[in-house]
C-alpha cells in the first residue's frame, strides 16, 4: 500500500484512499500516518496521508528538518499530487505545519483542523530536547517502517530537537491572517496548555473550539470516534445559526 512522489527533492511516501473532497492529514512529530488509523482516517473524503521527511516511510535527507522546510514540502505535495484546494488537518507538530501552509498558501486550504497544536513554543509544557532518551515504543514503531533503519532515529531526533529551539514562533497577529474556517481540537490534559489553546482559538477569525474530556495528547487514539465525529461535522456541515452569540455576534 502507498506510493512515492518526489517533492522538493524528497522521495515522499503517501497513501490516498476513499472518494470525495480531498482531505490531507499531517501526522505528529516522531510519528507517521498511522496517527490517523481508526480516527480521522475513516472520514468520508479522498484522504491523503503524506509522511514528512525523516518520518515513517519517507527517508531522511541531508540537512535540517525544520517546520519551514516541512511546510514547503507539504505545499509542494498538495500542488503536485492533489492538484486542487484541500481540507487540511494536522496533529501535534503536523498542526503547526498545517498552520504554516494555511498562512503561506491560503488558496490551497478550504478548511483547517488543528489537533493538539501550539502556534508558539511557549504554549507547550515540554519540547524535544537534544540528547534525550527516546522511549522504546517510539523507536520500535519508527523501525517498523523507516527505510533508514532503527539506528537512524537518533539522527532525526537531533535534527528535530535543534529545530525546536525557539520554534514554533507564530504570533496572534499572524493567526488573524488565517481566514479559512478552523477547528481547534485539544485534550483537557494535553502537553499544550489549555490557556494556549484558548489563545489560538480566540486569535483565529473563523475559529471553532472543541476540548475533548478525559483525554491526553494522544486523544485521537483515546477517543477516536468522538474526535472523528467532531472533525466530520466541522468539515461537512454549514455552521448552524446561534440563538445567543457573544463572541460571534460581532461577525454577524
Amino acid at each position: 500500500m502507498g506510493d512515492y512522489e518526489t517533492v522538493n527533492e524528497v522521495r515522499t511516501w503517501y497513501e490516498a484512499t476513499g472518494e470525495g473532497e480531498p482531505l490531507v492529514l499531517l501526522h505528529g512529530g516522531f510519528s507517521d500516518a498511522r496517527d490517523f488509523a481508526g480516527n480521522l482516517g475513516t472520514l468520508p473524503f479522498r484522504i491523503y496521508t503524506p509522511e514528512r521527511r525523516g518520518h515513517g516511510h519517507t527517508p531522511d535527507v541531508e540537512g535540517p528538518i525544520t517546520l519551514d522546510l516541512m511546510a514547503d514540502d507539504m505545499i509542494a505535495f498538495i500542488d503536485k499530487v492533489v492538484g486542487e484546494p484541500v481540507h487540511l488537518a494536522g496533529y501535534s507538530a503536523g498542526g503547526i505545519v498545517a498552520l504554516l501552509v494555511a498562512l503561506r498558501r491560503p488558496d490551497l486550504v478550504r478548511r483547517l483542523v488543528l489537533v493538539s497544536a501550539a502556534f508558539h513554543h511557549s504554549g507547550m509544557l515540554f519540547s524535544p530536547a537534544a540528547g534525550g532518551e527516546i522511549p522504546e515504543p517510539i523507536v520500535a514503531r519508527y523501525a517498523e517502517v523507516s527505510p533508514d533503519g532503527r539506528d537512524h532515529l537518533p539522527v532525526v531526533a537531533a535534527k528535530i530537537a535543534a529545530a525546536a529551539t525557539g520554534e514554533p514562533s507564530l504570533t496572534e497577529a499572524d493567526l488573524r491572517a488565517i481566514g479559512c474556517p478552523t477547528l481547534v481540537m485539544a485534550a483537557d490534559d494535553d502537553i499544550v496548555t489549555l490557556e494556549h489553546t484558548l489563545a489560538l482559538y480566540r486569535a483565529l477569525p473563523a475559529g471553532e473550539l472543541a476540548v475533548v474530556p478525559h483525554t491526553s495528547h494522544v486523544l485521537l487514539h483515546e477517543k477516536p470516534a468522538l474526535c472523528a465525529r467532531l472533525a466530520e461535522q466541522f468539515l461537512t456541515a454549514e455552521p448552524a445559526a446561534l440563538f445567543m452569540p457573544i463572541r460571534r455576534a460581532e461577525q454577524a
